[in-house]
């Protein structure tokens, strides 16, 4: 079943020139947001910009949350990911989702209007309570072992 989300289109360009958010096939995880934008903008290399996406959502239940991720093809083909590296949209904002993207490349980038530039996908959340305890109930196999505590290969 389903989830339904409230969307709130901000900018008219969505829904006429730029399509609704969608997925891209039926096994995609990530919904697909675009460059709402009136004109290309360029992304110097190891420079930030803020692209608005022209919508907002209402979540409205405080068990899920919506996760924003590059897209994985900018990231490598052209060295564009999330300035944060990861968004979070908690259950209760209900402002513009505005992408912050980071050219961590070499050359310009150019993003159009429309550009698909991120994902969204939304997942649960499980609150927890903090118990301070001098010892953990149960010792792992692991217990402290760190970074890079298993090796390289």
């Amino acid at each position: 079943m389903k989830k339904k989300i409230e969307i709130k289109i901000l900018n008219p360009l969505i829904g006429s020139t730029i399509p609704l958010p969608s997925y891209a096939t039926k096994g995609s995880a990530g919904i697909d947001l675009r460059a709402c934008i009136k004109e290309s903008e360029i992304i110097k290399p190891k420079e930030t910009t803020i692209i608005k996406s022209g919508l907002a959502i209402n979540i409205n239940d405080p068990s899920i949350m919506a996760v924003i991720t590059p897209r994985s093809g900018l990231g490598i083909k052209h060295g564009i990911v999330l300035g944060n590296l990861i968004g979070i949209c908690d259950s209760d904002y209900q402002g513009e989702i505005t992408i912050g993207l980071w050219n961590r490349g070499d050359i310009p980038f150019t993003v159009n209007q429309g550009d698909r530039i991120c994902q969204m996908v939304f997942v649960p959340v499980i609150p927890v309570e903090f118990e301070t305890v001098k010892e953990f109930s149960v010792k792992t196999e692991r217990d402290t072992g760190g970074l890079g505590h298993t090796g390289i290969t």
